[in-house]
């Protein structure tokens, strides 16, 4: 039996090891590939975010806690793990699957929409309705970073971060939308991926701060003076310092490839409380080698071999 064939719901993830989580991913990936090439489908938004999709699920306790996917290219292993894997042979047929995530279809479902950078937006609005209704549970929005050079992520972003309500951003960077981005935006993202100083600085600072908060007088106030240096250089170390200023907590860059890795980053994640972004790295089309390459590949058409 395979890993896959044991997956009806997300919660049948928490009893799998980490091996088992791993070799779920190749056998998902590979079912995306098989499944696509029959009925076509954006698979190659899909593969990137497989293990994201895994760990998500994983971290968090879904469909109680609501994972909300902007467009639905990055939705199709989120699909498969949420009891439809049986019906993915009917993808964007007549009576089948929809293409895109769609509350009609599933409870996992919780945002459905067609046009790029309504997640983050949307988000806001279900934890609006949360805190409203004085409930409890977590609320995830997965952009893709092509969707965040669009007016309505900035706008979803700044009014996230000034309402400081509780919500995690996961920004999936590939690079590429479908064909390569440009812009300002991009350019960042890029440099943040080949700056890793910040992150291995704020590190060594936070066993530094450890030791001084233990101490006391001088000791104590030269480990507040080394807090406010570390906040001093944020400005031009930290890759994440944009979305700080806008009000988020950042977390990142890691890759989006690495499981475990990803699940001790969410768990941490979600301890905290208002607005929060992690940064994930991830190859479009992992896995298809033709899909790892350009725009003829964002899709397949039904039939491909």
């Amino acid at each position: 039996m395979t890993v896959l064939s044991r997956i009806n719901v997300p919660a049948d993830l928490k009893g799998l090891s980490s091996p088992e989580l791993k070799q779920l991913a190749a056998e998902l990936r590979e079912f995306l590939i098989a499944t696509c090439s029959t009925t076509g489908g954006h698979i190659g938004a899909g593969l990137g975010v497989v293990e994201l999709t895994v760990a998500l699920h994983y971290a968090f306790d879904t469909p109680r806690d609501q994972l909300v996917w902007d467009v639905g290219h990055q939705g199709y292993p989120h699909k498969v793990l949420t009891g439809r894997r049986d019906r993915m042979g009917t993808l964007r047929q007549e009576g089948g699957l929809s293409g895109f995530l769609k509350r009609s279809e599933s409870a996992y479902d919780a945002f459905g929409a067609g046009h790029a950078a309504t997640s983050i937006s949307a988000a806001l609005g279900i934890a609006a309705g949360r805190d409203l209704n004085h409930e409890d549970f977590k609320v995830v929005a997965i952009i893709g970073d092509g969707s965040m050079g669009s007016g309505l992520a900035y706008e979803g972003l700044n009014n996230a971060g000034a309402s400081d309500r509780d919500i995690i951003v996961v920004l999936n960077d590939n690079e590429m939308s479908i064909a390569p981005n440009v812009g300002a935006m991009h350019r960042y993202l890029v440099s943040v991926q080949r700056n890793p100083l910040y992150n291995r600085v704020r590190s060594s600072l936070g066993h530094i701060f450890e030791q001084y908060d233990k101490g006391k007088g001088a000791l104590h106030d030269l480990g507040a003076v080394l807090k406010r240096w570390e906040e001093s250089v944020k400005g031009f170390l930290t890759p994440g310092v944009l979305f700080e200023e806008l009000g988020f907590r950042y977390f990142g860059p890691i890759d989006g490839h690495d499981i475990d890795g990803m699940i001790e980053t969410f768990r941490a994640v979600r301890a905290f409380k208002g607005p929060r972004l992690v940064h994930v790295i991830t190859q479009k089309g992992r896995g298809f080698p033709a899909g790892e390459h350009g725009e003829k590949w964002h899709a397949l058409p039904p039939g491909h071999d």
